[in-house]
């Protein structure tokens, strides 16, 4: 199913980024069109399709091909230490529950990251790329580089208080239940203008980086849900951030006044 995917080495980062995410993408959307079934990891919305996997073993695949000397560190467990310094993170499917319920809502996300722990909640990213096939957008960006959609590029989010915006955000049942999250949470989304839980941070993100989407917060994210939207924020010439409050780290991104207001507004509710 793949063999006609393979990649040329000889492709910049960038332009590779995005070649990645567009096949993995194409791919995963194939497979639920012939039918999926889904295995549980740790909850009823936390799962994983044979669909993940052959993405994230097609990623894997051509990195070893094309950047063999680069580390691989994905969602559904790939792992390769890097030789190089450089480490690319995968998320073949952001929105697997999206991804299996058929809702257009979901992407396969990549970032390059450079020397890391796999723990460390908040590195430096070089580079990010995130394809949402059944919209056919792809959006590519890093700080340095900027950001663009299609090839178009991106503005990047107003500069406003987070009252005058509609802000996406994702928290999980379970963690409604414990004070120690959801009285931030609370706290940050009762000031935004409007909340919006959409099921796919990756998505959310890419949808900040082009304004359509005013901020975006959320905690416990895995390098894989933050970093490829975290560059393309940035290189749109957006505000990232992150605060531990109550033993959990909050990410958000947005515009500086909107991100600065989401992490006070977290922090104001720090249990001692």
């Amino acid at each position: 199913m793949t063999e006609d995917l393979a990649l040329d080495p000889a492709l910049d980062d960038a332009t590779l980024a995005a070649a990645l995410v567009r096949n993995a993408g194409g791919l995963a959307l194939r497979m639920r069109t012939e039918g999926l079934s889904a295995e549980r990891k740790t909850s009823v919305s936390d799962i994983v399709t044979a669909a993940d996997k052959a993405a994230e073993a097609y990623v894997v695949d051509q990195l070893a091909r094309c950047r063999p000397d680069d580390g691989v560190f994905g969602e559904e467990g790939a792992s390769v230490p890097s030789a190089s310094g450089r480490t690319w993170v995968i998320d073949p499917v952001d929105g697997t529950y999206n991804f299996f319920s058929g809702s257009r809502y979901w992407c396969s996300a990549i970032a390059l990251r450079g020397e890391a722990d796999t723990s460390d909640a908040d590195p430096a990213v070089e580079l990010g790329a995130i394809f949402q096939p059944q919209e056919d957008k792809l959006w590519v960006g890093g700080a340095a580089a900027g950001a663009t959609l299609n090839g178009e590029p991106l503005v990047g989010p107003e500069d406003l208080k987070l009252a005058l915006l509609g802000t996406a955000t994702s928290i999980q049942p379970k963690w409604l239940e414990q004070p120690l999250s959801a009285m931030p949470w609370h706290n940050a989304a009762i000031k935004a203008a409007s909340i919006r839980i959409l099921g796919s941070g990756s998505c959310d993100l890419a949808r900040v980086a082009e304004g359509e989407i005013g901020a975006w917060f959320q905690h416990s994210c895995p390098q894989w849900d933050w970093l490829p939207g975290k560059a393309i924020v940035q290189g749109a010439g957006g505000a990232t951030g992150t605060v531990v409050i109550n033993g959990l780290t909050w990410f958000a991104a947005g515009g500086a006044t909107a991100v600065g207001e989401i992490l006070e507004a977290l922090a104001e509710v720090q249990f001692a």
